[in-house]
């Protein structure tokens, strides 16, 4: 198995770095680094990740975008992500990022915030990153850091409480240990049972034309969770919880012959007993 291993040049992912290349051989290594061009000095961070990979004898890739100063955390996020899987397709890899334990419980938190549904708390979970840190604290990264004479930089945007996540940061403050690892715990049950209920959605929806019967006689928790799996099934992606509603609605009271949009491109058509989606670039909800 070959890594892409994300480093921003900060201390998590600086310490990341150092275990996987004393763990790994480097042709099992690949060093990515995503510069969104936020702030000013990032394209010295890229500069530092880069030397990083040098000493390390590993291979690096980096692409920089101009996000700008007002970009969000989530726009950020989304081009990072989209770099680092652009980048794991072409070594045929799987990604390997710095998140740990505090991360998880920010995560958690800020999905609560926002009024998250129970997906909300299986966090970090995609199936095509690997977190080896995830139960380590932030203070452990550090001290491994001191402890081995590593440098890493400091992002300045981190100390900025207009992004929710160092405003959720400095709200939790000095959170204990016992509380973290009993949150690792929930995260991890949380995790593991959402993809028990993937793999039985999955198992359940069928394939088109979908019966509006089945989906309009589950109990609507039940049928809003089949509604995602069959959106994800068909277009890859899947409306919101308050879309999947909408559209559950319309299951239960449209009239045969009507086209329901759903999001940009993605609408439902609905017969008497069935419904197929189709692609539109209508937009209704």
């Amino acid at each position: 198995m070959r890594y892409i291993v994300a480093v921003s040049g900060g201390v998590d992912s600086v310490v990341l770095l150092d275990m996987v290349a004393k763990k790994y051989a480097a042709d099992q290594l690949v060093v990515a680094h995503f510069d969104h061009g936020i702030r000013e000095t990032s394209a010295d961070d890229a500069k530092f990740v880069q030397r990083l990979a040098a000493k390390y004898k590993l291979p690096f890739e980096t692409e920089r975008e101009e996000l700008g100063a007002d970009a969000s955390e989530e726009l950020a996020r989304h081009h990072r992500y989209a770099f680092l899987r652009a980048v794991a397709k072409k070594h045929n890899a799987k990604i390997m990022t710095a998140h740990h334990a505090d991360d998880m419980v920010e995560t958690i938190a800020i999905n609560l915030t926002r009024g998250t549904g129970w997906r909300g708390l299986a966090v970090l979970d995609s199936p095509d990153v690997e977190r080896p840190l995830l139960h380590k604290r932030k203070a452990e990264l550090i001290a491994y850091a001191n402890t081995h004479n590593l440098k890493w930089r400091e992002d300045a945007t981190n100390a900025d409480t207009k992004y929710l996540r160092n405003d959720i940061r400095k709200k939790l403050g000095a959170i204990d240990n016992q509380t973290v690892e009993l949150l690792g715990l929930y995260h991890d049950r949380q995790r593991a049972l959402k993809r028990m209920i993937d793999a039985d959605t999955t198992e359940l929806i069928g394939s088109s034309p979908y019966s509006r019967y089945f989906f309009g006689n589950v109990p609507d928790i039940v049928a809003i969770e089949l509604l995602r799996a069959m959106f994800i099934q068909e277009t890859g992606t899947s409306p919101t919880i308050l879309q999947r509603r909408l559209v559950l609605h319309a299951l239960k009271t449209a009239k045969p012959g009507k086209r329901l949009a759903v999001i940009k491109g993605v609408s439902l058509r609905f017969t008497k007993t069935t419904f197929v989606v189709e692609r539109t670039s209508e937009v209704l909800l």
